[in-house]
């Protein structure tokens, strides 16, 4: 089934951090929308303008303080928020537009206007926390969308699945008292940031509703697809979400130069495949993806093609094929696997009792 898939892409995103060395370089997207301008895709997907988010917006995650501080970066060339993190000229002005485009594209999806959306959006977000910048992130781009969401469209779930090589610790904390919100992060452990172990499960009301898999390195495809559906399918169809969020990070890509990880282009299709099936099953296809790690920009931009010919439904991986992947997996993830359901199932009946 061909789906109408929305896309976010500016080349005002390719201002910010242009003038120094950094592995968030602009040439991660230049190189994506390259891709996108080919005459054999340029035609297949619907573009969307982003605009810039307002002040109000950006409190929905952030304190007055700290927008205040990275609004008094703009037009200085070189200032280092933390020891990965900078901002430079327009970097103030480029991350508004990164979470103005990604309330865009959850704009134009819960109106109809598209079926799904992805935006193409740098900086990234999801190691923003509410007051500080951190991991390549100034504001929390996927946090603020899902608290717009929320609020604009009245929704009471809002499912948020992270699967970039670290773990999305500004969102976590976000959320983690929250119970209208499941995090679900997959994650290299250890790295940076170090946080995400199994244990964090959320605190209060929200305990329960921040699920973490923390992966030795070396994961490849079949075993990224055999958690998912182990762990993530039974949660999120329990879960009901009213919207699906991804925080796509490509850091767990075979060959990128930050991580350990071995999936392939065909194995990002294959998670987006699980993630739209939810979506269709839950909340009638609402899916927005916005754009985080992954920094082998070859390895990016074909694993960004794989997803969106997935969203599009230009490819379709079947039942057969996950089914058999998830059969072929190493055995050595089933411990982790069963350690996060332990740790999880006296809140999800899906799973039984503890």
């Amino acid at each position: 089934m061909t789906r109408k898939t929305g896309i976010i892409k500016d080349k005002r995103y390719l201002r910010h951090g242009n003038e120094f060395s950094h592995p968030e370089t602009p040439q991660r997207l230049s190189s994506i929308y390259e891709m996108l301008d080919n005459p054999q895709q340029s035609w297949k997907f619907t573009e969307i303008e982003p605009r810039q988010a307002t002040d109000e917006e950006l409190a929905l995650n952030h304190c007055p303080a700290y927008i205040r501080r990275l609004q008094a970066t703009a037009g200085q060339k070189y200032v280092p928020l933390d020891p990965d993190t900078v901002a430079t000229e327009e970097s103030y002005e480029v991350a508004r537009l990164a979470v103005g485009g990604l309330l865009r594209a959850i704009e134009a999806v819960m109106t109809g206007e598209v079926d799904n959306a992805f935006a193409l959006v740098r900086p990234p977000g999801h190691h923003a926390g509410e007051s500080d910048a951190a991991g390549f992130c100034l504001l929390n781009n996927v946090a603020i969308g899902a608290r717009y969401a929320l609020q604009k469209y009245g929704l009471d779930r809002v499912l948020i699945v992270d699967w970039d090589l670290h773990h999305g610790n500004g969102t976590q904390r976000t959320f983690y008292e929250d119970r209208r919100v499941l995090y679900f992060s997959s994650h290299q452990y250890p790295a940076y940031p170090g946080t995400g172990a199994v244990e964090e499960i959320g605190r209060g009301e929200g305990t329960g509703y921040t699920v973490n898999v923390p992966i030795r390195s070396g994961a490849d495809d079949a075993q990224y697809v055999k958690m998912y559906r182990r762990i993530l399918v039974p949660l999120a169809r329990s879960f009901r979400p009213q919207l699906v969020l991804l925080s796509a990070g490509f850091d767990i890509y075979y060959n990128d130069p930050l991580g350990n990880m071995r999936v392939t282009p065909e194995g990002f299709a294959q998670l987006t495949r699980i993630l739209l099936s939810l979506a269709d099953e839950c909340c009638g296809g609402k899916l927005v993806a916005t754009l985080e790690g992954g920094y082998h920009v070859m390895g990016l931009t074909d694993s960004v093609k794989a997803v969106l010919q997935e969203m599009r439904g230009d490819t379709e991986a079947s039942e057969e094929e996950l089914q058999r992947l998830e059969a072929a997996a190493d055995p050595k993830i089933d411990p982790l696997i069963q350690r996060v359901i332990d740790g999880i199932k006296p809140y999800w009946p899906v799973f039984g009792h503890a």
